[in-house]
């Protein structure tokens, strides 16, 4: 029937295993009285016959040790020690008979108990005949310990199965009864011989001997009284017989007389009395078990007459059953395998390819994919004709549902750009707002809504992303990387737990940078989100072999082994996700981003206990800073264009911002007011080695990069934090130091300044085209402080109002250099954001 067995012919097997398990347990009722014949066969031969001879043999031995206790000489030494010897062949005999394998099998657990007793008996009679040898064992001992190997030896005659026949079990047992009633009477004859020997008796054997009496006639006549009418008349002839009547008499004198004198006979005629009494009951038990077994053989014939008609007749039946059944099955398993094959077909091919060419808004023939297969009038025909249907329907509502599905997912983009305009335009007037708003605590609410509309602005791309579509940011020359991190930075939630370490001088090619953003975002939220609020997530990155590797580490919760490797295999996992598993989309986010560009990203263990996401771009998309040259009408700022957008309605995405050190912690902190006659100069913020602290947001037009970190007047240094019992120390004097060039490496202008210090200030402008901030430029009149005389060695402490118009003052200026810069260089429209509400918070301390 082949290997390919269908579930229908399994269970036409199954049926057939249980008519089979039928007959096999309808023959074992019949078989297990043959086998159970074939058993007493077996322990007959292997156990009984080997036990018979050396019982009569230990017997022999009995009464030749107790006569050369009494009377010890050389003839009963040479007696005694052929005796031995032929016990022992004997009992070798016993031993390995006993250890074959039908004795295993057939034989019960009580017998094999009685055998490994019978054994442990016989290895300890060479110690009994050493001390009758040395004389160092009474009569009564020595017969005592003859006496219990003996009676060992009928336990294992107790323990022999039986056929089952209540009858024959009895009679067999009586016969056993008899046969131990035999043994009292040797038992008689050792002891008496042993004492006519010594030539006295004692009274405590006088009462021994009594006692063997009494139980021998006992045992004898409950035996006999169970026994067949044949039996008891061979035992009432036993009793009546001259030997038996001899022996009778003696046992009287012997229980009668007093005293230790002398028997009334000798040793001959009670042996020769004795001797004839043993061989006339043991006649009498071996022709009760020759009945026995002429009864059993009826028995066991009956029992191989059933065994052949239940077991070979109902095999015959059980074969021709099994062979109709496989042949009107086979014909039935076959169509069903072909109905098999169509619906796998159409499951795991036709479906799912239909299901694509529809996604792709190919034309499908609903008639030509649903061919119906051709089929018989029979049920199984009637079958192939239900799944004609079935198969017509399933194309069918696959096509209209995979329509409406990419309808839907049309829609549903549609709306999201929408939405993602809405929000551009929303951050547009927020920049205007911010850009007219002088009060630092209305300046924080507006950057607190800002932050918002950025993370609305990732939450629509994420919908873009997962609608198989791509987001609308990208530009045109490559950007540093250390502004990418921080702009990935500054979309997150919760910037102020992250620390971005030296990143190095390289650029990331333009045509990534938003996916590169964003994929970044989307692994440094997911590392803020499962560590504690207390810590940190540390992200750092350097050149390696393959390309340029980003690491992100939390000090979180941490995954095991198998949440690792189950994570990494989803990240590499091209398939659509699953809506119903909607804490994993993040992974699946990471898994368009990455497979867009061949970027590999991989989660492993952190040495905080927490997890290290390792982010690798690959070498193609890294520019080592210096190795692009600048573009004339963008020197070397690395502006973004607008991308190729589906929906025209959607302008293009805001850019980043870099990170920004923050003020000094604490109301009142320490701000070092410089002299006005110091020229002003820029610190770019974001090179190797600096530490870059708290993002800031930067506001610039949406068709370009401006991803040039922000830059920080040297008149406004950041003091130190506080100490445990005092205020913030002194801040960082860096007027000694030598002039700071910009980003670009090219050395600053001089400002031009109206005269008077008075109005609006034309800033001096660098070789890349950026503004050099001169201090107090670009602020309104009425917030423009006097400069004031530092004092070279006292700490200078000033008021809160100070500090806040100070900061005020410098965020305004910065946005109107980069404003100016921006109409400069011919540009327009919004720049990116990457600033937090945080950085409000900053503001009002």
């Amino acid at each position: 029937m082949g290997s390919r067995s269908s579930k229908l012919r399994t269970k036409v097997v199954a049926l057939l295993v249980s008519l089979t398990a039928l007959w096999g347990f309808a023959a074992w009722v019949t078989v297990r009285e043959g086998v159970n014949l074939v058993g007493v066969q077996a322990l007959d031969v292997r156990v009984f016959e080997p036990s018979e001879p050396l019982l009569l043999q230990l017997q022999s031995e009995r009464r030749t040790s107790l006569v050369y206790l009494g009377r010890p000489d050389e003839t009963q030494r040479a007696e005694l020690t052929q005796l031995r010897q032929r016990t022992d062949d004997l009992a070798t005999e016993f031993v390995e008979s006993t250890d074959h394998w039908q004795v295993g099998v057939f034989g019960s657990k009580d017998l094999h108990e009685r055998v490994a007793e019978l054994n442990q008996g016989l290895a300890a009679l060479p110690d009994t005949r050493a001390a009758v040898d040395q004389r160092n064992i009474g009569r009564s001992e020595a017969g005592t310990a003859y006496t219990a190997l003996i009676g060992a030896i009928y336990q294992v005659y107790d323990a022999l199965g039986n056929l089952d026949d209540d009858e024959i079990a009895d009679n067999t047992a009586q016969l056993i009864r008899l046969n131990q009633a035999r043994e009292l009477v040797s038992q008689e004859d050792a002891m008496l011989a042993g004492i006519l020997a010594a030539g006295r008796i004692t009274p405590a054997e006088r009462a021994e001997f009594t006692r063997l009496v009494g139980a021998r006639q006992f045992l004898a006549e409950q035996a006999v009284r169970r026994l067949p009418e044949a039996d008891q008349r061979r035992y009432e002839q036993l009793i009546a017989g001259t030997d038996f009547r001899r022996l009778a008499e003696l046992e009287r004198e012997v229980m009668l007389a007093s005293g230790t004198v002398r028997m009334p006979f000798d040793s001959q005629e009670w042996n020769e009395t004795t001797s004839a009494a043993l061989i006339e009951i043991g006649d009498v038990v071996l022709a009760g078990g020759d009945e026995v077994v002429e009864r059993a053989t009826p028995v066991a014939v009956g029992v191989i007459v059933r065994l052949v008609l239940a077991a070979g007749l109902g095999l015959l039946v059980v074969i021709a059953a099994v062979v109709i059944s496989i042949t009107t099955a086979r014909a039935v398993v076959q169509q069903l395998q072909r109905l098999r094959d169509a619906a796998f077909r159409l499951a795991n091919e036709r479906l799912p390819s239909v299901v694509e060419r529809v996604g792709r808004g190919e034309p499908v023939d609903v008639a030509r994919e649903a061919a119906p297969l051709r089929s018989g009038d029979d049920a199984v025909g009637q079958l192939g004709r239900g799944f004609n249907a079935v198969q017509d329907t399933a194309i069918r509502t696959v096509v209209e549902q995979a329509e409406s599905h990419r309808a839907a997912r049309e829609v549903s983009l549609s709306l999201t750009r929408r939405t993602q305009a809405l929000v551009h335009r929303q951050l547009t007037l927020l920049d205007v707002m911010e850009r007219r708003e002088h009060d630092a605590k209305e300046l924080a609410e507006l950057f607190r809504v800002d932050h918002l509309a950025t993370r609305m602005r990732r939450n629509a791309e994420n919908l873009i992303l997962l609608a198989g579509s791509t987001p609308g940011r990208a530009w045109r020359r490559s950007v540093p990387l250390v502004d990418v991190v921080r702009g990935a930075v500054g979309e997150v939630e919760d910037y102020t737990r992250v620390t971005v370490l030296p990143i190095g001088e390289v650029s990331l090619a333009g045509q990534v940078v938003g996916d590169v953003i964003h994929l970044l975002a989307e692994l440094i939220e997911n590392g803020l989100s499962f560590s504690p609020p207390h810590t940190t997530v540390e992200v750092r990155g350097q050149l390696v072999a393959n390309g340029f590797a980003i690491e992100i580490e939390d000090r979180g919760l941490g995954m095991t082994e198998e949440d690792l490797a189950a994570v990494n295999h989803r990240i590499v996992d091209r398939s659509e996700p699953r809506l119903a598993d909607a804490s994993r989309l993040g992974l699946h986010l990471v898994s368009r981003l990455t497979d867009r560009h061949g970027i590999q990203v991989r989660l492993r263990e952190s040495a905080y206990g927490g997890t290290t996401a390792v982010v690798l771009i690959p070498s193609t998309l890294i520019v080592v800073d210096g190795a692009e040259p600048a573009d004339p009408a963008d020197p070397g700022t690395g502006r973004p264009t607008p991308a190729a957008e589906p929906d025209r309605a959607v302008p293009a995405e805001r850019s980043v911002a870099p990170m920004a050190l923050p003020p000094a912690p604490g109301p009142g902190g320490a701000v070092e007011q410089r002299r006005a006659a110091d020229p002003p100069v820029e610190i770019p913020l974001g090179p190797p080695g600096t530490d870059v602290g708290l993002p800031t947001r930067s506001r610039r037009r949406p068709v370009h990069s401006a991803l040039d970190g922000p830059t920080l007047p040297i008149g406004l240094p950041v003091a130190s934090p506080p100490g445990a019992d005092g205020p913030p120390r002194r801040p960082l004097d860096v007027r000694a130091g030598p002039p700071v060039t910009d980003s670009s490496g090219a050395g600053s202008t001089a400002a031009r300044t109206r005269p008077g210090g008075a109005g609006p200030i034309e800033p001096a402008r660098t070789e890349s085209g950026l503004p050099v901030r001169i201090r107090q430029a670009s602020i309104t009149p009425a917030l423009r402080a006097a400069p004031a005389v530092a004092e070279e060695d006292d700490d200078v402490i000033r008021e809160p109002e100070q500090v806040r118009r100070m900061m005020s003052s410098y965020q305004t200026g910065t946005r109107r250099g980069r404003t100016d810069a921006a109409r400069l260089l011919g540009g327009g429209g919004r720049p990116g954001d990457t600033d937090e509400s945080d950085d409000a918070d900053q503001q009002e301390s």
